[in-house]
């Protein structure tokens, strides 16, 4: 029974092995000459200015999960397309109510104001 976890086994060991062979030849080859230009902050293309520990405004968050949540049922899409002539009338209708609920979803928050950023 345990013969057949040898080749997991084998390729965790390989991963291993070549993962620390490669950031061992990185350590090696690289050098570390650390001055005070490296070392300085570097956001943008000019100095910080403010603390990193800042708090950002929750529309900021609010946009982005409303990205991700309207972006990513585009991907259910795809597969729906795929299988659309198998699934008949039926995976039809099923996605027409599914597309129905993600745009009352978009008005909502548009009506909202949650999308406009002040």
């Amino acid at each position: 029974m345990l013969a057949g976890y040898f080749p997991i086994l084998m390729f965790l060991a390989v991963a291993t092995g070549l993962g620390v062979l490669l950031l061992s030849i990185g350590v090696i080859l690289g050098g570390n000459e650390p001055n005070a230009e490296k070392n300085s902050a570097y956001e943008c293309g000019f100095e910080a200015f403010d603390d990193a520990h800042m708090k950002f405004d929750v529309r900021f968050y609010l946009v982005a999960i409303l990205f991700i949540i309207f972006d990513l049922e585009i991907a259910f899409l795809f597969p729906w397309s795929v299988v659309l002539e198998e699934l008949g009338g039926f995976g039809l209708a099923s996605m027409f109510i599914f597309l129905l609920l993600l745009v009352v979803g978009f008005v909502y928050e548009w009506k909202k104001g949650a999308l406009e950023w002040e």
